[in-house]
């Protein structure tokens, strides 16, 4: 088979240089959901490249793909960061005409597969076409055949485990070749799952715990807790970078953080609460701030970074006192994670780093010796009990002395 007469000049331009990028589970919605949550991940697409400075001349939908109009090599990569983008491909575009697509995929071809090295073409077609997705993929294998040897290569094909791979996408207004996939997050677009808020700290689970609720749509508003004279200098640093690196995975929007200042609570909570019991009173007290700061917000739920038997507050006996009495819609995801497992999605994310920098200080000082780690069901609400202070009124002044601290990235 000749090559056509087109593949003598490159085929490969800035004006037909495009990402595609593919989504999973949108797919599913009824059409209406479908539409706007396709336009969602758009908006954010474009959000995500204007922030990362990468030039792009349209974003465009198209039926179970979106496409963006670029020649930035870093768009693809950059594309792949969107919460909902299952993968991305950095292609190039032409008609779907069987001359322009085999001419396109010598091209290609030629560029990437080396003297001795074997190759694959997969085909792929949507739409009314007069030939088959195995015709054009045969006529595209014999293309980069010939280009090969004219060449001075050594042709070979291995349709089962090649070195190289070449993708044809043939669609009804156009046809797409690329080599490469890149993996995406997957999830649902950021903003279609409403807003949440997070019990931040600078620790590794729950900065993790956040992004996962992210990969699901969800916005979120971090709240950490300042626990002031018993907590390391560090640990309000670490709890505001890590929101930052949060906030990087959605950018374009306004974000807020609450910065609890919890000194008094914890001074006057623990006159009377017994040693054992200091981290299950903590923790009781992070949820009700987070279920007022939630309320206030208008949000649906409260994160934690809670896994199952970690640490003596997570316990399932105490998980279980810590919320006794407590109407919260409550999401731990890390709960079934063991830790190896959390740090890999750390370190992907980018906040392991800052989570486990330390300055040499102890970060919690109230932590008891030998804490509570089966604490019986009413045990947080007899510790309440104890208070001489009104707790309600404990909560709102604490919600209202809040920093907030806002920022837009």
């Amino acid at each position: 088979m000749s090559v056509s007469p087109a593949a003598a000049t490159s085929l490969k331009t800035a004006s037909n240089s495009i990402v595609i990028v593919r989504y999973g589970e949108l797919s599913l919605k009824s059409k209406g959901v479908r539409e706007q949550y396709e336009q969602i991940l758009k908006n954010n697409i474009q959000q995500m490249l204007e922030y990362h400075g990468i030039s792009f001349s349209k974003i465009q939908r198209d039926f179970g793909r979106i496409f963006i109009h670029s020649d930035d090599p870093a768009a693809a990569e950059k594309a792949a960061l969107v919460f909902g983008v299952v993968s991305v491909s950095p292609a190039y575009s032409c008609s779907s005409k069987p001359a322009e697509i085999t001419a396109l995929c010598a091209e290609i071809g030629n560029e990437m597969i080396q003297d001795g090295e074997t190759f694959a073409v997969r085909a792929r077609r949507s739409g009314n076409h007069f030939f088959t997705s195995t015709e054009i993929a045969k006529q595209c294998g014999d293309a980069i055949w010939n280009k090969l040897a004219e060449a001075g290569k050594t042709p070979a094909v291995d349709l089962t485990d090649p070195d190289k791979e070449v993708f044809i996408e043939v669609r009804q207004s156009g046809s797409y070749v690329y080599s490469e996939t890149i993996k995406g997050p997957g999830g649902f677009p950021t903003g279609t799952q409403g807003k949440m808020v997070v019990l931040l700290s600078g620790g590794i689970d729950s900065p993790v715990a956040a992004w996962l609720m992210m990969k699901r749509g969800v916005e979120i508003i971090p709240v950490f807790f300042d626990n002031e004279e018993y907590a390391g200098s560090i640990v309000s640093e670490k709890a505001i970078e890590n929101a930052k690196v949060l906030f990087s995975w959605m950018p374009g929007r306004k974000q807020k953080i609450y910065r609890i200042k919890n000194g008094e609570y914890m001074n006057k909570m623990m006159q009377t609460t017994g040693p054992k019991n200091v981290c299950l009173m903590c923790k009781r007290f992070m949820f009700r701030i987070a279920g007022a700061v939630m309320m206030k917000e208008k949000a649906s739920g409260i994160i934690t970074g809670s896994s199952l038997g970690q640490v003596a507050s997570q316990t399932a006996e105490n998980m279980l006192s810590e919320t006794y009495g407590l109407s919260l819609p409550l999401y731990h995801p890390l709960l079934a994670f063991d830790k190896t497992e959390i740090i890999d999605i750390a370190r992907k994310i980018g906040t392991f780093d800052i989570s486990i920098r330390s300055n040499g200080e102890k970060e919690c000082l109230a932590v008891p010796e030998k804490p509570e780690v089966k604490a019986v069901l009413t045990a947080a609400v007899s510790e309440e009990e104890k208070f001489v202070f009104d707790i309600d009124e404990m909560i709102q002044k604490t919600v209202e002395n809040a920093e907030i601290i806002e920022m837009k990235i």
